[in-house]
């Protein structure tokens, strides 16, 4: 319970010019590592300005204050009132995996949708458009959202947990990788093997490419969790699993690239298939 009282802790609001700071040093010492050690993996190499991570860390700064006072209000009333109630005894791992399971395709619906919404004016006007100012993604663009959008995003669990009732494993689990997938899709870089949209298995998994192309051309890939909402009502964008590859073949590229000189470096000799200068 400790692990989640402080999950809840820093979504209910407390410290939140703190929990901001942190998170902005984090994200920035991130993002210095990602260029520095990940260049190849950049889905856009060129889509960096520092104009748009200004407006991002005012609006990120902005968005935890309200959706600290929004959410975390409404979750304490509705709390108070007896609307949530989390089951504190230990559940197995099935327990766990069903309730974790039922949030998880319940959310991707409802994020979805509501996205699909919020395209639509004079809703993107009024929700959506600071989020779209960013149309190559870093980590902060994660909390760079307007109030109406956090609550729409971030209320979903109270609402959910007022609806369900889970155990406090479940919903510990929820929290965490709401944060942390939303994270990895704005991260704009690609990490998920070439192979990822070729399988069964994980085909229907959203990447940070997926994500990264809908801040780009705007009107596809509206998916949160899966692509599979995108797949049945035909918005992936058609050139996604093309692009898709096309960056895990520069990033191979480059790696090759890499070792080679690193070989001819270590050796004085030129690298296999390297013609040696004349």
């Amino acid at each position: 319970m400790g692990f989640l009282n402080e999950i809840w802790r820093l979504i209910a609001g407390h410290n939140a010019l703190s929990t901001f700071f942190y998170m902005f040093l984090t994200a920035s010492a991130i993002n210095v590592f990602l260029a520095v050690f990940f260049r190849s993996r950049k889905i856009q190499p060129k889509g960096f300005k520092w104009k748009t991570y200004r407006n991002e860390i005012a609006f990120g700064l902005i968005n935890v204050f309200t959706s600290g006072l929004l959410i975390g209000g409404g979750t304490a009333f509705l709390t108070s009132h007896g609307l949530i109630k989390v089951n504190t005894a230990p559940a197995s791992w099935w327990i766990i995996a069903l309730e974790y399971g039922f949030y998880f395709i319940a959310y991707d619906t409802w994020f979805y949708w509501m996205h699909r919404l919020m395209h639509k004016e004079p809703v993107y006007t009024l929700v959506h458009k600071i989020h779209h100012k960013s149309t190559s993604p870093n980590l902060l663009t994660t909390f760079s959202v307007g109030p109406l959008e956090s609550v729409v995003n971030g209320g979903f669990i109270p609402l959910f947990t007022a609806v369900v009732t889970v155990h406090s494993q479940s919903l510990a689990l929820m929290t965490l990788s709401a944060g942390l997938i939303g994270i990895y899709i704005h991260s704009g870089y690609e990490f998920m093997p070439r192979w990822w949209n070729r399988t069964w298995a994980t085909k229907w998994f959203i990447t940070a490419t997926f994500h990264d192309q809908h801040h780009k051309y705007f009107n596809w890939n509206y998916g949160g969790y899966t692509t599979n909402w995108d797949r049945i009502c035909g918005t992936t964008r058609k050139k996604y699993e093309a692009d898709f590859v096309k960056l895990k073949d520069r990033a191979a590229s480059a790696k090759a690239g890499e070792a080679g000189a690193s070989g001819q470096i270590s050796t004085g000799q030129p690298a296999a298939g390297q013609l040696e200068p004349v």
